[in-house]
């Protein structure tokens, strides 16, 4: 997997959070109808996870260096999979389709994918983020952030 993190100048650049978006919609159209909008709480369960994978990716982009965004993209990936299963209890409980289920769990999957890869790529890149690029620039210079 090739990513120019030069070009990563927003988390909205991040291929990954547009997938997490993508996702996030997919779940909101599907628990807006049906026998979904009357299970309180797995709709709202699996919405509070779906908007965690795109807050945990665009917060840890925010925090400026590897290890932290590393650490932010491993909840990311964990909330991922608990989509993944409440998707499975709307199955079995008959919420969603067979379709709207396969749709989903593909969406969550390649999210989940992106993610894993960008954090690999994150753990063997020599980049540490503009807040350790700045840390080496200060002391370079003799001054403070």
């Amino acid at each position: 997997m090739e990513i120019e993190v030069a070009t990563l100048r927003k988390f909205e650049d991040v291929k990954a959070w547009q997938k997490a978006r993508e996702l996030n919609q997919a779940i909101y159209t599907c628990s807006n109808s049906g026998l979904f909008t009357r299970d309180f709480a797995l709709r709202n369960q699996i919405r509070r996870a779906s908007v965690s994978v795109m807050s945990n990716i665009a917060e840890g982009f925010e925090r400026g260096g590897n290890s932290e965004f590393i650490q932010f993209l491993a909840v990311a990936k964990s909330s991922a999979g608990e989509v993944r299963a409440q998707m499975y209890v709307a199955l079995d409980q008959g919420s969603v389709t067979q379709d709207e289920f396969s749709k989903i769990q593909s969406l969550t999957v390649e999210t989940s994918n992106l993610i894993a890869g960008f954090m690999a790529y994150l753990s063997s890149s020599t980049m540490k983020g503009q807040k350790y690029r700045m840390n080496d620039l200060n002391k370079k210079l003799g001054t403070r952030n």
